[in-house]
């Protein structure tokens, strides 16, 4: 089972189990990670699950898709290259450990 670490708004690291094929918002949501609300359920609308995803896992998570990137850019604060939703990150086995930093709210 995938592991995902969350660094919430506070600082405070918190390690989720992850199912294979959920995204990293369900699985921040269904352990309770603060700053995580995903009010659209997961439609990539409301960029209340913004985060950014630590640098040493760019690559492997990859870039924001188009509708992703003008969502963060039009809704989201902080938005940095390595802003993703985390909606929009299908969690695999290859993903074990990933790390992201939870910004959340929209503006």
């Amino acid at each position: 089972m995938p592991r995902i670490i969350f660094i919430e708004p506070d600082g405070t690291e918190r390690l989720v189990d992850a199912e294979p094929d959920e995204s990293a918002m369900q699985a921040a949501k269904r352990n309770g990670v603060d700053g995580i609300i995903g009010e659209c359920g997961g439609s990539c609308i409301c960029a209340t699950c913004h985060c950014h995803v630590d640098k040493a896992w760019l690559d492997r998570v990859g870039p924001a898709g188009d509708i992703e990137a003008d969502l963060l850019e039009f809704e989201a604060a902080d938005v940095r290259a390595e802003s993703r939703l985390a909606c929009q990150i299908p969690i695999t086995e290859a993903l074990d450990g990933l790390l992201l930093h939870v910004v959340g709210r929209s503006r």
